[in-house]
């Protein structure tokens, strides 16, 4: 069953349905971690990888292709490894541009495929390490990697690598100075590129033969094949968007996607701890009785704390709606700018970065200048500039939480705070495709974010757990950790978690929220929060 899942799901990717085969993949990797197959779970976490690399998703899908490496390393399977660590290699070179990483990857991968002699995976692999090292202006160590596939393109070679191979070819003649045969080349990839259907790579021989014509001091050509480059480069971008748009059905920005499967790394129990458990039931029935003692008892002091609370607090009701009143508008207002400025540093200040990069490098190569340090340091800053823009935009609005739901994204939140210091388990009886309003989507996962927020930096805990269940039109969460608690009755400690801003957040919804803590006890928050009927 799970083979045929994760069938269904590579199919599905290969059709572009990505949503559907992350599903598909998401639980045939649940059942491959239920019996602890490291090959077939290394091969679910590769194909959750390729669908994010395949929507563009290049931080998501790294997150998983690494996961899958960590579980291919434990398996025997050569071929497993080497297309995972060609695919981290395709991350790190075409995506993130971190060509020594790339490198690095493709020698991995380069190593396996030699094992299992896959002569077309090492033709695939030598082609990509060749357009690393040209692309980084090493050509000493590509040209070996560009000769073996010179002579062995006819055996293992096909329609998708000719345009690339004759760039290549191109970018080396042009280095060595032979005009002429980088000429010839340069145009068979833009004419196979034409022919054929490698976009992309037809874009990519745009720009490098605009970058030799300019060498040749052929600006016009240099000019027409330069805006035939940001053509191609354009349809590709508005694919992609259309791509990304269709997904989900929605007309908001790319998100992430859920983290894979519900506490991914809960152990299971052996026989031996299981005859451990057995031999102690009866002291464990005892401990469990006085735990109940134990808990009625605090629940009663919590209830009586509670109760002395309410009564100091009657005379600042007043001065304390007004103050929520004040941050709720605040809130609302920061919210909206949110995402307008992630909107507009993706789609304007990012194209423009990237822009300026370009005419840069035009106007060097028109005025026939050397680039000095200046201008080098200058193109450097525009692209960490650029790739700085992009991460802020994103880090401003959630995009997992735009496409997939306040549940995929809660699940993820949990997963990305977990580490060896404290673990945050997720849990809800609601359907992980529901969805809600933009606004009260929004809100709930700012405030999920602002509680997780505060356990992380002050509660000292080992353990937290998110609970959501629905209930009479309304959201229930609960958030409960282990931590070392605090005194509910002190304001300034209120103030300092940020719970104002919490509950000018959930007035603003008609939401609630209640706090039960004391010291070395724990805490634990319950909010309640209606929304409407319909909402999809």
């Amino acid at each position: 069953m799970i083979v045929k899942l994760t069938q269904d799901a590579t199919k599905l990717m290969h059709e572009e349905n990505y949503e559907k085969s992350l599903v598909k993949a998401r639980l045939a990797l649940k059942y491959a971690i239920l019996i602890k197959d490291d090959v077939l779970i290394a091969s679910c976490y590769n194909t959750i990888a390729a669908n994010f690399d395949g929507i563009s998703e290049s931080e998501k899908a790294l997150f998983y292709y690494k996961k899958a490496l960590l579980y291919a390393q434990r398996t025997n399977s050569d071929n497993l490894k080497n297309w995972i660590n060609n695919n981290l290699g395709n991350i790190y070179f075409f995506d993130k541009k971190e060509y020594e990483k790339g490198i690095y990857y493709y020698r991995k991968s380069l190593e396996f495929s030699t094992k299992t002699k896959d002569s077309a995976q090492i033709y695939f692999t030598k082609l990509n390490i060749a357009w690393a090292y040209f692309d980084i202006g090493n050509f000493d160590k590509g040209l070996p990697y560009l000769n073996y596939i010179n002579a062995h393109n006819s055996k293992s070679g096909d329609e998708s690598t000719i345009v690339a191979l004759n760039m290549l070819n191109g970018m080396y003649y042009s280095h060595i100075g032979e005009a002429k045969k980088a000429t010839a080349f340069f145009e068979e990839a833009i004419k196979q590129g034409i022919s054929g259907e490698e976009k992309s790579d037809l874009s990519f021989s745009h720009e490098e033969y605009a970058k030799f014509l300019m060498k040749k001091g052929d600006y016009k050509k240099a000019y027409e094949n330069l805006l035939l480059f940001n053509q191609i480069t354009k349809e590709l971008n508005d694919e992609e968007k259309l791509k990304k748009a269709n997904i989900a059905g929605i007309n908001l920005e790319l998100d992430e996607y859920k983290r894979e499967i519900d506490n991914i790394e809960t152990k299971y129990k052996s026989e031996q701890q299981l005859l451990l458990e057995k031999q102690s039931k009866n002291k464990q029935i005892s401990i469990i009785i006085i735990s109940i003692l134990l808990l009625v008892i605090i629940l009663f002091y919590f209830f009586f704390q509670n109760t002395r609370l309410k009564q100091k607090n009657d005379l600042k009701d007043v001065e304390s709606k007004i103050q929520l009143k004040i941050l709720n508008a605040s809130i609302s207002g920061q919210e909206m700018e949110r995402k307008k400025i992630a909107a507009f540093l993706h789609d304007n200040i990012s194209a423009l970065l990237s822009s300026a990069g370009l005419h840069l490098s035009v106007f060097c190569a028109k005025s026939q200048i050397v680039e000095c340090d200046e201008i080098k340091k200058t193109k450097t800053i525009l692209s960490d500039a650029h790739d700085k823009i992009r991460d802020l935009s994103h880090q401003l609005l959630p995009s997992l939480l735009v496409r997939f739901g306040l549940f995929y994204a809660l699940n993820d939140l949990c997963e990305k705070n977990s580490n060896s210091n404290i673990h945050f388990q997720y849990a809800s009886s609601t359907e992980t495709k529901k969805r809600y309003s933009e606004e009260f989507e929004l809100k709930m996962y700012f405030i999920v974010t602002e509680l997780f927020n505060n356990i992380i930096k002050h509660s000292q805990a080992s353990q937290a757990k998110l609970t959501i269940e629905e209930e009479n039109n309304e959201l229930h969460i609960r958030i409960k950790d282990n931590g070392k608690g605090f005194d509910t009755t002190e304001s300034h400690i209120a103030e300092g978690f940020g719970l104002n801003r919490i509950r000018a957040r959930l007035n603003n919804i008609d939401g609630e929220i209640s706090i039960e803590s004391t010291l070395n006890s724990g805490t634990n928050i319950y909010i309640k929060a209606p929304f409407l009927q319909n909402e999809s």
